[in-house]
């Protein structure tokens, strides 16, 4: 809830840069950890990660564009510097851009794309602290006991406790994490780990979203732009299973041509 950290001169040390690069990092680490453990290229793995990280951020701020139209119309330039974007835009964006390389590098898609799953997740949970420092993606208010109340010059309203769903999410980030790495670590269920976090990821998405209380989120009829498209996600997740099941939990099955 304190982004300003430290401030030296003109540079500051902001807690939600600070988290986001730890958990950029803990993804590049785990992944490295993993790809050798299970006789896959570190050195991809790293490019896969990087590649993900510009075509993510590219597809989440495009999404982040379109969801607000009207207003990036008014000040175009103004709007594309500014912090926003859409989470899923760059869930979709970096499968996009590890699909691509992959392809480019002859390299068996669906093994990175279940490698790389667990180390989104624990990247995400530590973004999301880094939300909560900054002040943004907060919830509605509550008088519960677990609400919090963010200071002045917070992305977050200032002074009523808000249910703080950016730890919420943290929370549920790390927990879908530990199951996905359950799931990586067994040579039976490696197979589904990716998909698992489409589906898992997606729910727990469109649940926390009803406790969203800021509202430039953009909406599509009732539901809200992450809802929409985490009914999409949770769908392309579900199907993924059921096609590798089909091909009889082939680790092997072919997307790269």
């Amino acid at each position: 809830m304190y982004n300003d950290w430290l401030t030296i001169g003109r540079f500051t040390i902001h807690g939600y840069g600070f988290m986001i690069a730890v958990g950029i990092l803990a993804a590049f680490f785990y992944s490295e950890r993993q790809a050798k453990k299970h006789g896959m290229q570190a050195d991809q793995a790293d490019n896969i990660i990087f590649t993900c990280l510009i075509s993510g951020f590219l597809v989440s701020k495009l999404t982040y564009i379109l969801v607000n139209f009207q207003e990036f119309l008014k000040d175009p330039v103004s709007f594309i510097s500014s912090s926003g974007w859409v989470v899923f835009g760059g869930i979709i964006g970096g499968i996009l851009g590890a699909w691509i390389y992959c392809r480019i590098k002859k390299l068996d898609f669906m093994a990175y794309f279940n490698m790389l799953f667990p180390a989104v997740a624990l990247a995400q949970g530590f973004g999301r602290i880094g939300c909560f420092f900054a002040g943004c993606c907060y919830g509605v208010e509550t008088h519960g006991a677990f609400g919090v109340t963010f200071p002045a010059h917070s992305l977050a309203p200032s002074g009523v406790p808000l249910v703080p769903t950016q730890l919420i999410s943290s929370l549920g980030d790390f927990m879908l994490f530990l199951i996905l790495y359950k799931l990586y670590e067994d040579q039976n269920t490696r197979k589904y780990t990716g998909s698992v976090y489409l589906v898992l990821y997606s729910l727990g998405r469109f649940m926390i979203e009803f406790l969203r209380g800021d509202v430039e989120r953009g909406h599509i009829g009732f539901l809200s732009t992450s809802q929409f498209i985490a009914l999409f996600a949770a769908v392309a997740g579900i199907l993924l299973v059921l096609r590798i099941r089909k091909a009889g939990g082939n680790d092997k099955m072919n997307m790269v041509e």
